[in-house]
C-alpha cells in the first residue's frame, strides 16, 4: 500500500497555516515571484501623480517587476549591457491600463533582446487632458532621477530609447532634453498635438532631444501634432484619415481615437511582420501622390527611412538632417505594408485641356487604382499607386480614361499614348517598365492589358 500524505499544523504570525507534506519527503513548490502591474485610477484622482516603473525582460516578458531603486534593478533580472527601451503612455481618458501595453512589451521582447521598461503614470494622466499636461515636468523630472539610477549601474545614455505615446513623447522629449540631447533615440507615436502644436522646442519633442529623434504622424487634424518634430517625420497616408478608421461619429469613441492610435499599432505590426513600411521624403502629401518624390536621395543619399528598429531608421548618412517630412501609404489592417509604384502616361499628341486616366493594377482578383492627370498642353502625366502585393505578382493592368462629361452627347474621345511602371524607390532609369504597345482609350471605355514584371 502507498504511504498516506499526512497533514500537520504550524502557526506563523497568528495565521494557521496548512501544509500538505508527502511521506516521501517532496519539498513544497517554491513560491512564483509576483507580478506587478499597472495602477487603476478613478477619473476624479487624476491629478495626483504615482509613477511605477515596471521592469520586464525577454526571459519573463509576462511578468513586470516592480522597480525603484538600484537594489530592486539589480535583484529582478536588468541587464545593464543590453540596451533599454523606456514605454511612455499618454492621456488616459478612463484611469485604466493602456489597451495596447501588454501586446507592445511582448513584441518588442521578441523583436530585440533588451530591458522594456514601462512607465506607468495612470494616476496624473487621466481626468482632464489640461491637468496631465501640467503633470508632464514633474513626470520627467521622476523619469530622470531613475534613468540616473540606471547610469550608475554601468548603461550609457546612448543604449537608452525613450517610445513616447501621444502626451507620453513630449515626456520623452523633455527627458531628452534634460540628459542635453545625449539619448540615444525618441520614438514619437503620433505625438500630442493639443498645447503643443505652438509651443517652443524647449516645451515638446525635437529634434534635439536625442541623437536619433523620429515621429509617426496618424492623426494631425485632431489629437497628434501637425508639425515635424524630429529627425524624421512619417507621415502616413498624409498624416490623417488613417484607411480602416470609422468616417462616422456614431463610431463612438473608436472614431476619436482609431487614427491617433494607428501610430501605436503601425509601431507593433513593424516590430512583428518582415515587411518594410519605408517612406519617401517630399514637400507635402500631394506631391508625393503626383508622383515627385520618387526616391530617397534628398536628403537620405538612398537610404529610404523605415518604421521599426532599424537603427536611425535605416538612414546611413552623418550629420542627420532634420524635420524631414517623409510619406507612406499603408493598407486598413495587419500587417498595413504596401509597395510602392510609380505610374507614367506619354501621349502621343497634345491636348487642349486636362487628361485623366485611372490606372488599376490586378493581382489574384485583388485591385489596387491611382489616378494621372496630364495638364493641358503637356504630353506626361504621373502619379503613385500602392499595392499590398509584389510587383511582379500584379499580371494586368486595366485604364480608363475619363469622360468630359458630355451631357448632351456621347464622349467618344480617343486618346493614344505609352504607359510606364516602376518600383519605388526609382534610382535608376532602368527600374522603369514599360508596355511594349502602345495604348489605346476611349472616353469611359475601360481597357486592360497584360503586364510582366520579373521577379527580383
Amino acid at each position: 500500500m502507498a504511504p498516506v500524505p499526512w497533514k500537520s499544523r504550524f502557526w506563523v504570525g497568528g495565521l494557521l497555516l496548512w501544509l500538505s507534506v508527502g511521506s516521501s519527503g517532496d519539498a513544497p513548490p517554491t513560491p512564483q515571484p509576483k507580478c506587478a502591474d499597472f495602477q487603476n485610477a478613478n477619473v476624479f484622482e487624476g491629478t495626483d501623480l504615482k509613477v511605477q516603473f515596471l521592469l520586464f525582460v525577454p526571459s519573463n516578458p509576462n511578468c513586470g517587476k516592480l522597480v525603484e531603486g538600484s537594489s530592486d534593478l539589480q535583484n529582478s533580472g536588468f541587464n545593464a549591457t543590453l540596451g533599454t527601451k523606456l514605454i511612455i503612455h499618454g492621456f488616459s481618458v478612463l484611469g485604466t491600463k493602456p489597451s495596447w501595453i501588454d501586446k507592445f512589451i511582448r513584441t518588442l521582447l521578441q523583436a530585440t533582446n533588451a530591458n522594456v521598461i514601462a512607465v506607468d503614470w495612470i494616476y496624473g494622466s487621466t481626468g482632464v487632458y489640461f491637468s496631465a499636461v501640467k503633470n508632464v515636468i514633474k513626470l520627467s523630472l521622476k523619469i530622470c532621477l531613475f534613468l540616473n539610477k540606471l547610469l550608475v549601474l554601468g548603461v550609457s545614455e546612448s543604449s537608452i530609447h525613450i517610445i513616447g505615446v501621444s502626451l507620453g513623447a513630449h515626456v520623452g522629449g523633455m527627458v531628452g532634453q534634460l540628459f542635453g540631447g545625449q539619448l540615444g533615440q525618441i520614438t514619437g507615436l503620433d505625438p500630442a498635438g493639443p498645447e503643443y502644436t505652438s509651443a517652443s522646442v524647449e516645451e515638446r519633442l525635437d529634434a534635439g532631444d536625442a541623437l536619433f529623434v523620429e515621429a509617426i504622424h496618424t492623426d494631425t487634424d485632431n489629437f497628434g501634432i501637425r508639425i515635424p518634430v524630429g529627425h524624421v517625420d512619417y507621415f502616413v497616408n498624409g498624416g490623417q484619415d488613417q484607411p480602416g478608421c470609422p468616417t462616422y461619429f456614431y463610431a463612438g469613441y473608436t472614431y476619436l481615437i482609431c487614427d491617433h492610435m494607428r501610430a501605436v499599432h503601425l509601431y507593433i505590426s513593424a516590430l512583428e511582420n518582415s515587411c518594410p513600411l519605408m517612406a519617401f521624403p517630399c514637400d507635402s502629401y500631394k506631391a508625393f501622390l503626383a508622383g515627385h518624390c520618387l526616391d530617397c536621395f534628398n536628403p537620405f543619399l538612398l537610404s529610404c527611412p523605415r518604421i521599426g528598429l532599424v537603427e536611425q531608421g535605416g538612414v546611413k548618412i552623418e550629420p542627420l538632417p532634420k524635420e524631414v517630412k517623409v510619406y507612406l501609404l499603408t493598407t486598413s489592417k495587419a500587417p498595413y505594408c504596401m509597395h510602392h509604384s510609380l505610374v507614367e502616361f506619354h501621349l502621343k499628341e497634345l491636348r487642349k485641356k486636362d487628361t485623366n486616366i485611372e490606372v488599376t493594377f490586378l493581382s489574384s482578383n485583388v485591385t489596387f487604382s491611382s489616378k494621372i492627370t496630364i495638364p493641358k498642353q503637356q504630353l506626361h502625366g504621373k502619379g503613385i499607386i500602392a499595392h499590398a502585393t509584389p510587383q511582379c505578382q500584379i499580371n494586368q493592368v486595366k485604364f480608363k480614361f475619363q469622360s468630359s462629361n458630355r451631357v448632351w452627347k456621347k464622349d467618344r474621345t480617343t486618346i493614344i499614348g505609352k504607359f510606364c511602371t516602376a518600383l519605388l524607390p526609382v534610382n535608376h532609369r532602368e527600374k522603369v517598365i514599360c508596355l511594349p504597345e502602345p495604348v489605346n482609350l476611349q472616353a469611359s471605355v475601360t481597357a486592360s492589358h497584360d503586364l510582366k514584371i520579373a521577379c527580383i
